[in-house]
C-alpha cells in the first residue's frame, strides 16, 4: 500500500473542523501513514461545481497537479472534498482532450496535469489499504460495551464510480466494521443513510435542522454513545448545530458527535486534549471519563 499522501484539508476543516485535523494527523502517525503538507493547495472546487463546472475543474486540477509534481497521491479529510476531487481526477485522467483543455488554464500557474494522481477518503485508507488488522493491532484501550452509531452521509461514496466501488453505496459497511475494529458495537438504525440537513441549511433553515434532528432524536432513542462522522460539515451539523436542532424540536438531545479519527485515537491510549475534544460542541467529558475508567454501562 502507499503510506504518503498529500493531506488536502479543504475550506471547513480549518475553520470549524480543527479537532478532524490534529485527530487525523495523531491516527495517521500511529498507524505509518505519512502526511505530505502541499501549501499552495486551493479549493477542491465543489462551492462552484453547479455553476460553473469549467471553473471547478480547474480548481480540483491544480490540486491534482501540485501532488503529481510531488508523486503522491491526494488524502481528503472531507467526504465532499474527496468527492469533488476523485470526481474530477476521473474526467481529467480519462479525457485527454478535456485534460489538455484544463491544462491551458493550468498553465498560466506554471502547472501542468499528466492524468496520473489518484484521490482517497482517509477513511477508505484506513479501512482498504492500512487494514482491520493492524488497526486492531494499535489498539490499546477496548471500548467492549460501548455503542456508536455511523453517520456516512451523502458524499463518502458517492458517485460510485469514481471511487472504486470498494463499499456498496445502498448497503456500506466500511464505517461500521472500523468502528467495530475498537471493539465497540456499530448500531444499526433506521435512517442510518439520512442526510444530515446541510445540502439546505442557505435555503431553509429549519427544514435542515428538522432533517438532522430525525436522525438525532432516533439516536436518542437507541441510547447510542455518540454519532460517528468522517465529514466536517455533517459534524457542522450534528455538533456545532445541535443547540439550534434542540430548538428547532423541542426535544433535548445532548448526544456527543465524534469523528471517526477521535474515536480511533481514544482506542489507542490518546488523551481528549491531543484529540481536540475540547472543540468538539457537545461536551464529550463524561464519555471520556467512561471510556478512561472502562466503564461501559450508561446511567440512563
Amino acid at each position: 500500500m502507499n503510506d504518503r499522501y498529500a493531506l488536502f484539508l479543504g475550506c471547513t476543516i480549518p475553520a470549524r473542523g480543527r479537532n478532524y485535523e490534529m485527530s487525523a494527523r495523531q491516527v495517521a502517525r500511529r498507524l505509518d501513514v505519512e502526511f505530505v503538507d502541499i501549501a499552495e493547495f486551493c479549493c477542491c472546487g465543489f462551492p462552484v461545481k453547479s455553476t460553473f463546472q469549467k471553473t471547478a475543474l480547474v480548481l480540483a486540477g491544480r490540486n491534482l497537479a501540485l501532488a503529481e509534481q510531488r508523486g503522491l497521491d491526494i488524502c481528503a479529510l472531507c467526504s465532499a472534498c474527496a468527492s469533488s476531487l476523485a470526481e474530477s481526477a476521473h474526467q481529467l485522467n480519462h479525457n485527454e482532450e478535456l485534460r489538455n483543455e484544463i491544462n491551458m488554464e493550468l498553465a498560466n500557474f506554471g502547472l501542468n496535469y499528466n492524468g496520473k494522481t489518484n484521490v482517497y477518503h482517509f477513511t477508505r485508507i484506513l479501512y482498504e489499504f492500512v487494514g482491520l488488522d493492524k488497526i486492531k493491532a494499535s489498539i490499546t484501550r477496548e471500548l467492549n460495551g460501548f455503542r456508536f452509531a455511523a453517520h456516512y452521509g451523502c458524499h463518502y461514496l458517492k458517485p460510485s464510480e469514481y471511487f472504486g466501488r470498494f463499499d456498496s453505496p445502498e448497503r456500506p459497511r466500511s464505517l461500521d466494521a472500523l468502528i467495530e475494529a475498537t471493539g465497540a458495537e456499530a448500531v444499526q438504525y433506521q435512517d442510518k443513510l439520512q442526510c444530515c440537513g446541510g445540502s439546505v441549511l442557505a435555503v431553509d433553515e429549519n427544514l435542515a435542522f428538522q432533517m438532522a434532528g430525525d436522525k438525532l432524536s432516533r439516536l436518542k432513542q437507541e441510547g447510542v454513545d455518540a454519532l460517528i462522522s468522517i465529514c466536517p460539515f455533517c459534524t457542522v451539523m450534528y455538533d456545532d448545530n445541535q443547540k439550534k436542532i434542540e430548538s428547532v424540536i423541542e426535544k433535548e438531545l445532548g448526544i456527543p458527535v465524534l469523528y471517526l479519527t477521535q474515536l480511533f485515537g481514544l482506542a489507542m491510549g490518546l488523551g481528549g486534549k491531543e484529540l481536540g475534544l475540547q472543540m468538539n460542541k457537545v461536551k464529550t467529558r463524561t464519555l471520556l471519563e467512561r471510556i478512561e475508567s472502562g466503564e461501559a454501562i450508561r446511567s440512563g
